[in-house]
């Protein structure tokens, strides 16, 4: 184990494929995060389908925003069909967090917005996963 990893974040048992176009990316973010979570990094949707069986399937899936650009903002309606429950996460770079946005309003759950660090992929990832002692969301309403 790394310093600064927790135990109990390490052995629950959560997956993350990073699906991205670029492998310096997707290197870089399965570092980050393979000490705490099971990571697999993936150049294509298809190897992403592939492996995302029964047994296999990511309870995040950090894509690239290049495929949204190439296939549509549609395509986070698809990722949500074929993974039941995942949770998605926009990889991009600040010149294209339009298409980011444009992809939260399609339906994903947040974006990484390079340049990326270990404490802020590692907090956006266990945000995403509700654990990690991230204080709940809680609707206030006046009395």
């Amino acid at each position: 184990m790394q310093i600064g990893v927790e135990t109990s974040k390490a052995v629950d048992q959560r997956r993350v494929f990073v699906v991205d176009h670029d492998e310096v990316t997707r290197a870089a973010l399965q570092f980050m995060l393979h000490d705490e979570i099971e990571t697999h990094e993936l150049a294509t949707l298809e190897e992403a389908y592939d492996k995302g069986t029964e047994w296999l399937k990511p309870d995040v899936l950090l894509l690239g925003v290049s495929f949204l650009k190439e296939k549509g903002m549609e395509l986070v309606g698809e990722l949500k069909a074929k993974f039941p429950g995942v949770r998605i996460l926009i990889v991009c770079d600040k010149s294209d967090e339009a298409a980011a946005v444009n992809g939260m309003k399609a339906g994903a759950h947040g974006a990484l917005v390079k340049p990326l660090t270990i404490e802020s992929v590692r907090k956006k990832v266990d945000t995403i996963l509700g654990r990690g002692g991230a204080a709940p969301l809680i609707q206030l309403g006046t009395l």
